[in-house]
């Protein structure tokens, strides 16, 4: 999977340098022969389960900052992000030097209305979440968008100072539901498999 985020990256001609962060010596070799750099291994505090994007992306934007790299913007972009375009980065530049922007990300619609939703009470039965909005109908209800997963531009100061993403300060980038799916677990795998036939298909039409 990460080669495909770093032949996006390769082929998007936005970057001066694709660095990928990682404590594996296998996933290393695999990058750099893709193309990518490795200059230094992810510190073993960030290489666990509960290791925060926003942790991961300070450390390598601090470490370039510390060696005066010349950096103007950094992207992180995810390697379990099968579906991202060279489009949507490209978009996702451009959005964070169109103002006064800390990140620019990848955004989605729900699939349902959120403010219909609800949970398994404890002592049985279904609750809502919004209760008031049960004779709302679906069409009347305000977008609500989720995180797409799959890349998230900052400027290095934000990164550094790690500013929260989810705020009014990110550009989201939207991008349709039926081309967003991270990958966590084996369900998502074949989830993604079942998508990729399905846009081949369309695109060989």
């Amino acid at each position: 999977m990460i080669a495909h985020s770093i032949a996006a990256a390769c082929e998007s001609n936005l970057f001066d340098r694709i660095l990928v962060s990682t404590d594996d010596c296998e996933i290393a070799e695999v990058a750099k022969a893709l193309g990518a750099e490795v200059p230094f291994l992810r510190p073993v505090e960030l290489s666990n389960d509960f290791a925060g994007t926003t942790d991961v992306i300070a450390h390598a934007t601090q470490w370039m900052l510390d060696r005066q790299w010349p950096v103007e913007a950094v992207c992180c972009l995810y390697a379990t992000a099968p579906f991202v375009r060279v489009e949507d980065l490209t978009r996702g530049l451009v959005a964070l030097q169109s103002g006064p922007w800390a990140y620019a990300f990848t955004v989605t619609e729900f699939a349902a209305p959120i403010f219909r939703s609800f949970h398994l009470h404890p002592d049985g039965g279904l609750e809502m979440f919004f209760p008031d909005q049960f004779s709302t109908r679906s069409q009347d209800l305000p977008m609500a968008l989720h995180d797409a997963g799959q890349f998230y531009w900052g400027g290095p100061t934000a990164w550094v100072e790690r500013k929260r993403i989810f705020d009014r300060h990110s550009f989201p980038v939207i991008i349709p539901r039926w081309r967003v799916q991270d990958i966590d677990t084996e369900a998502d795998w074949r989830r993604a498999e079942l998508m990729m036939k399905a846009i081949s298909q369309i695109q060989d039409d």
